[in-house]
């Protein structure tokens, strides 16, 4: 029996172009950030109160945004309508700082209009979550089972296929995630120019430290259609063996 996913070259290869992807995505994130980090907002603003003035501009005053531990820990709860900024965006008075606070303020625009992407995304979290912990577990057992009964069916496919559909709910949220994460972008753009929290001058490398936290996105949802495949393959279900 091939060794399973960890020690399975196959898991490795079908996988690749999503690591070197999220590498390459990683540095993109980490060299705009600097880059627009070093460059001053011209009107001044911190993150925080580039956020503060999207969101009442929107009519959302009661939002709140609070400061958040971590490096690029920034987001928006849409539970508890709070933003969540790291001290970095939140008091930062950068290009970098005002570009994250205000796509994090775009989430929670998208709440407000009733966004239908936003709303399916966030319906998928439970499952999801549930999801991408139990789908390999499952898969695991299913293989082995199947394996050792040397049989295509019963139990240990049963406990296989229900491995793969969980973890098609993680890859669903991936999916629906990309246009909800691009559209916040889009968003925050737009915002902040209206607003006149950066000129239009400014746009350029906004947009640059943007699109490149969006390439993170991308690549965590070309690692989640991969491995569904590879979990696919490693099932029988598109005519791989299981062996």
């Amino acid at each position: 029996m091939i060794a399973f996913i960890g020690l399975d070259p196959v898991y490795f290869l079908i996988i690749a172009p999503a690591l070197i992807l999220a590498f390459w995505a990683q540095a993109k994130v980490k060299s705009a950030y600097a880059q627009a980090g070093r460059i001053p907002v011209s009107s001044g603003l911190s993150g925080e109160r580039a956020a503060r003035r999207i969101l009442d501009a929107s009519g959302l005053h009661d939002v709140e945004i609070e400061p958040a531990r971590g490096f690029l820990s920034d987001h928006y709860d849409p539970r508890h309508r709070v933003l969540r900024l790291s001290m970095e965006v939140y008091q930062g008075r950068s290009l970098a700082s005002v570009g994250i606070a205000a796509h994090e303020a775009g989430h929670a625009i998208q709440q407000a209009v009733s966004y239908a992407p936003l709303a399916l995304r966030n319906g998928l979290v439970p499952l999801a979550s549930v999801g991408s912990r139990l789908a390999w577990t499952l898969f695991f057992i299913g293989f082995i089972l199947s394996y050792a009964s040397q049989m295509s069916g019963g139990i240990g496919q049963g406990l296989m296929i229900a491995g793969i559909l969980l973890f098609g709910a993680a890859v669903a949220f991936q999916l629906i995630n990309l246009p909800v994460e691009f559209n916040a972008s889009h968003r925050a753009l737009a915002a902040l120019h209206e607003t006149g929290v950066i000129r239009i001058e400014e746009q350029g490398m906004v947009r640059k430290v943007l699109s490149a936290a969006a390439l993170t996105y991308v690549a965590a949802t070309l690692m989640a259609v991969l491995q569904l495949l590879y979990l696919l393959l490693r099932s029988g279900l598109l005519g791989g063996r299981r062996g």
